[in-house]
């Protein structure tokens, strides 16, 4: 892989990255409830599927979901159906009537729940499987050894995304002094739920 190819990635997935999605919606919602050192368990929740995802797609199981069609709508209808939980879950959120519980009660959240939640949502969607048998290759010499590269362009991933995790998850942070205030939480968790069953009701539709 040339250094010119690299920069193209580099590129590329800079901009990927810095598209909102249910991975960054999340992270700027946890950013937002619990702060940013809480959130740092979801990124690398997020982080760990996704790696693991591109992973699976290099062993070339990303073939294997195209060529069975049943098996990659299942995943899809089940990842789209977790998102529409997730809304549902966040829209009807209890709202405390006092500034000082809601407080409190943004707060509580372990760190392996935290993980939990970023884990399945960034694993809800299996075209990122596909994706990244797509994806990954145009950027590979194969004149040259695979893993390496291979490797590179992984830490080269996971720096960019998580450098976005960041970015969002701060300015979740800024929102969250108004989330003490009854009427601005139940809109957070309105429009934040909305979003999420947005975005699975989009991933059930949406075919190939």
């Amino acid at each position: 892989m040339s250094l010119q190819t690299w920069w193209l990635y580099v590129v590329t997935v800079f901009l990927i990255s810095a598209t909102p999605g249910p991975n960054m919606l999340l992270v700027m919602t946890h950013g937002a409830r619990h702060g940013l050192r809480p959130s740092v368990a979801t990124m690398a929740g997020c982080m760990s599927a996704l790696l693991l995802m591109m992973s699976i797609s290099a062993a070339g199981l990303g073939a294997v979901l195209k060529t069975w069609p049943v098996v990659f709508d299942t995943l899809r209808y089940l990842g789209a159906a977790y998102l529409v939980y997730l809304g549902i879950k966040s829209w009807r959120a209890p709202v405390s009537k006092v500034a000082e519980e809601t407080a409190e009660v943004l707060i509580k959240a372990t760190r392996r729940s935290l993980f939990k939640s970023g884990f399945l949502v960034a694993s809800s969607n299996p075209k990122a499987i596909l994706f990244a048998a797509a994806f990954l290759p145009q950027f590979i010499d194969p004149a040259a050894p695979k893993l390496p590269q291979f490797a590179i362009l992984l830490a080269t991933f996971a720096v960019i995304e998580v450098s976005w995790y960041t970015v969002y998850a701060t300015s979740g942070l800024r929102v969250a002094p108004y989330l003490r205030q009854t009427r601005v939480l139940k809109a957070f968790n309105r429009l934040s739920g909305g979003v999420f069953m947005g975005f699975g009701a989009l991933m059930a539709a949406v075919h190939r």
